[in-house]
């Protein structure tokens, strides 16, 4: 959805501005997010430590994220905890005929989550973008021909807007509609007795 793993961590908070939703309230929320991404191990356990290293993680790679998209300095609190993260094993690759397969431990799915974080953040042509509806505050890489992307994705946010500047139009038409027949009634001559 965000075209990037480690955006994808980051955006598992719905909404960071008024009433934040986290997706990942606890340790199985975490194991049945990592077994839903491609490219990472689909059968991890996280006990409570290695959950709040991946909640850490994703804080430090959003504040970065937000950081490369209103361009600021890194904060360097991010930078550790990502680096520092990115140092941990990665996960094992093997292809067969089956395809590839994915294995490692909740530190190893840490560390490529941070990997991919760090290869995002330091590529300058990448362009990172915030979701441009309003309750939204994921981050996402667009790759969209001419950056003219405008929303995380059309599913959640895209759709959103859409209907929503859809039912404006049409309220907006109704009550022009409105106003023209009310004009054209006082434009009429009183009837006679």
């Amino acid at each position: 959805m965000s075209g990037n793993p480690a955006l994808d961590l980051a955006g598992t908070v719905a909404t960071r501005r008024d009433d934040p939703v986290d997706l990942l309230a606890a340790p199985a929320d975490l194991e049945r997010w990592v077994a839903e991404c491609d490219g990472l191990p689909d059968r991890v356990t996280a006990d409570p430590a290695a959950f709040a290293s991946a909640i850490s993680l994703r804080e430090a790679v959003y504040r970065l994220a937000l950081d490369r998209v209103l361009g600021r300095p890194f904060d360097p609190g991010g930078l550790d905890i990502v680096n520092g993260t990115a140092a941990g094993p990665v996960p094992t690759m093997r292809l067969s005929d089956a395809g590839l397969q994915v294995s490692g431990d909740i530190r190893a799915v840490l560390s490529h989550l941070a990997r991919s974080a760090i290869t995002v953040l330091a590529d300058p042509h990448a362009r990172l973008k915030e979701c441009g509806r309003a309750a939204c505050t994921r981050i996402y890489l667009d790759r969209s021909r001419g950056a003219r992307r405008t929303w995380c994705g059309m599913d959640e946010c895209g759709n959103r807007v859409k209907a929503a500047a859809y039912r404006a139009r049409r309220r907006a038409s109704a009550t022009a509609v409105g106003r023209e027949s009310g004009a054209a009634r006082d434009d009429l001559p009183p009837l006679s007795r």
